[in-house]
């Protein structure tokens, strides 16, 4: 698709002069050389992202990416399908575990309905296609082209974001049973076995995680996707959701904004992202270590360390909400604090 094309090679790598100023600014804060850690080093790659010393995030969005899985008539999931449409809602209500962890952070949160199993919710943003992707079980999630799209729809949904001043991008999702695509998506494209990703998603009964395990085999059996081709991953085992989460990652790098990653879904659909441009890993802040089973094979995979580890295994975007008071504490940190050389005092660095 030429227009996903055109965006993806639009993605410039970080400014190397930037990266260098930026760490000579923070070495010169008045504190022990590397003593903030990993707050450092996300200032610093901030700093390259936005291309200036001087950058300011203000205005940090989350957008969650709604839809149901056909695979659902698996029963991979326990939770009734119904639940996808009435989150949505309550997403849009600020009644959602996202939203009041956002609220603490000042961040505004969307949902987009990217291929709910209802009619078009009043007050949503909807980009679908279909109302759910088809069961990977039996065929492909979606068509190639239907994945194309989508993901071009939703990196242009990204880039007015940033248009309209949107200087962090976060992304959740919302969808029953899509643990299940997520988890083939990593076992394919990390060359991993089914049984290591697998988990129990929204507490799947463990007796029960063995017939998941035995679908996502099973879907990967029918369908032959080849992580050499990851679009045709994602539209083979994956989900709209799951792609409409790509889009932003890709659209969010391409407008030079840094992007937020939320918990397993997220890592599944970076790890797709990636793959299409080798640039886009600098523009992303893995948020958390997601709970959910094969969380660290997709990160190790994507040469990721997550900020913190609470166990969490909501998704809707709750992790990347959390994160955002990590990047608040870098800037306060970059445009705060004294100087060494202000200070007369010239430390060593550390051995």
């Amino acid at each position: 698709m030429k227009e996903l094309n055109n965006v993806l090679a639009s993605i410039r790598p970080l400014d190397e002069g930037t990266l260098s100023e930026s760490e000579k600014m923070i070495n010169d804060l008045v504190k022990p050389i590397g003593s903030l850690g990993r707050l450092e080093s996300l200032a610093r790659q901030l700093s390259g992202i936005y291309r200036s010393t001087q950058w300011v995030a203000d205005k940090k969005k989350i957008i969650v990416m709604a839809a149901d899985h056909g695979v659902f008539e698996e029963g991979v999931a326990v939770t009734p399908q119904s639940v996808t449409a009435l989150q949505a809602k309550n997403t849009c209500l600020g009644l959602t575990g996202v939203c009041a962890l956002a609220a603490a952070a000042c961040t505004d949160v969307e949902v987009i309905d990217a291929g709910i199993n209802c009619d078009d919710l009043e007050g949503i943003r909807q980009i679908k296609q279909h109302r759910g992707s088809a069961n990977i079980t039996t065929g492909p999630a979606m068509t190639r082209c239907e994945a194309e799209q989508l993901l071009y729809r939703s990196a242009l949904i990204a880039l007015e974001e940033a248009g309209s001043g949107t200087k962090v991008l976060g992304i959740g999702e919302l969808g029953i049973a899509n643990t299940t695509p997520a988890a083939a998506i990593v076992s394919v494209m990390t060359d991993t076995a089914p049984d290591s990703v697998v988990g129990l998603g929204a507490n799947l009964p463990s007796e029960r995680r063995q017939h998941k395990v035995d679908m996502v085999t099973k879907a990967i059996r029918v369908n032959g996707p080849e992580k050499s081709d990851p679009i045709s991953v994602l539209s083979k085992v994956g989900g709209y959701d799951l792609a409409g989460m790509a889009g932003l990652i890709i659209g969010g790098a391409a407008a030079g904004i840094p992007v937020v990653l939320d918990g397993f879904l997220s890592y599944a659909s970076a790890l797709i992202a990636c793959q299409l441009n080798p640039y886009i890993p600098h523009y992303l802040i893995p948020s958390h270590l997601s709970a959910e089973q094969g969380a660290q094979v997709a990160l190790s995979h994507l040469k990721m360390k997550p900020y913190f580890d609470l166990e969490m295994r909501l998704g809707e975007g709750s992790g990347a909400a959390l994160a955002m008071n990590l990047i608040e504490a870098a800037y306060q940190m970059m445009t705060k604090m004294g100087t060494l050389s202000d200070n007369g005092l010239n430390l060593p660095e550390p051995l």
